[in-house]
């Protein structure tokens, strides 16, 4: 099979990242929550390497409810009717989401502490 030309596997890329943005509610809420905190990032004046590290720990999370919905998405591909194996799949895939977001909320503690309550 041939590979499609660099501008179409990008557009591909942006068509995917519409999708999430617009049928995912919890895609919408974790980009609402990297706005606010690119809001915060200039407002308190974040150093370099904590402004990165808020954005790395942002972005973990987006990428690991991108892979979640794919995740989902196939297991409901492969079996349209309720399975247990599959929802323990899709548990699994959930938790790897939750788990990015708890290490993001410890991040953002550690980060922006020193800059409100010091």
């Amino acid at each position: 099979m041939r590979k499609p030309p660099i501008h179409k596997s990008i557009l591909n890329a942006f068509r995917g990242l519409f999708f999430m943005l617009t049928s995912e509610r919890n895609f919408q809420l974790e980009v609402l929550a990297l706005l606010i905190n690119i809001f915060l990032i200039f407002y308190l004046k974040l150093s370099t390497i904590d402004t990165i590290l808020i954005l790395i720990v942002c972005f973990m999370v987006l990428v690991a409810e991108i892979f979640n919905t794919a995740i989902e998405k196939l297991c409901d591909m492969i079996q349209p009717e309720f399975d247990k194996r599959i929802g323990f799949i899709k548990d699994i895939s959930a938790g790897a989401v939750t788990l990015m977001a708890i290490l993001s909320l410890i991040v953002g503690v550690f980060v922006y502490w020193k800059y409100i309550f010091i």
